[in-house]
C-alpha cells in the first residue's frame, strides 16, 4: 500500500499509551498493510507497532523472514524464563542495548479477520514481541537497558 515515516525518539507519541482497537475496518487493515510495507522498507527492521508510525492504536506486525504477522490489541499473559538480548529500534537508529527479557512468552491478540489467538513465542520472537508490545505503552528498550 504505502510506506509510512517512522517516527525517532524525541516525538512524544513514542511516549504516549496506544488506544485498543475497537473495530477492524478498512482503516486499520490499511495501518496493517502500510506497516508491513514500511518494515519491509527498512534493511534490519523484525517488528513495528503502530506508534512508530505515528498513530496510537494497539497494532503491531513482525516479520522474521516468515511473512507478516498482525497482531492487534495484544496482551502478554504469560512468561517463563530470563535472558539477556542486545536490542535496537528502527526509530533510535544507531543505537543497540542489553535489555532482560523472558525466554518464553504466551501473548493473546486478533488477527486482521478479528479472530482471537493465542501463540507462545521464545528467544528471539519472544524478544520482538516484548519490544513491540512495550511500544504500544509508550516504553522503549532504552528504559531498560541494563548496559
Amino acid at each position: 500500500m504505502a510506506i509510512r515515516n517512522i517516527i525517532k525518539l524525541g516525538d512524544e507519541t513514542l511516549r504516549k499509551k496506544s488506544r485498543k482497537v475497537d473495530v477492524i475496518n478498512d482503516r486499520i487493515k490499511t495501518l496493517i498493510s502500510d506497516m508491513a510495507d514500511t518494515l519491509h522498507s527498512t534493511d534490519d527492521g523484525i517488528g513495528l507497532a503502530a506508534p512508530q508510525v505515528g498513530v496510537l492504536r494497539r497494532v503491531v506486525v513482525i516479520d522474521m523472514g516468515d511473512g507478516v504477522k498482525a497482531y492487534i490489541n495484544p496482551e502478554i499473559v504469560s512468561s517463563q524464563g530470563s535472558r539477556k538480548a542486545v536490542e535496537s529500534c528502527l526509530s533510535i537508529p544507531g543505537r543497540s542495548a542489553t535489555v532482560i527479557r523472558p525466554e518464553k512468552v504466551t501473548v493473546k491478540a486478533m488477527d486482521e479477520d478479528g479472530k482471537e489467538f493465542t501463540e507462545e513465542a521464545q528467544w528471539l520472537r519472544a524478544v520482538c514481541l516484548c519490544h513491540e508490545i512495550d511500544h504500544l505503552d509508550g516504553i522503549l528498550f532504552i528504559d531498560k537497558a541494563i548496559d
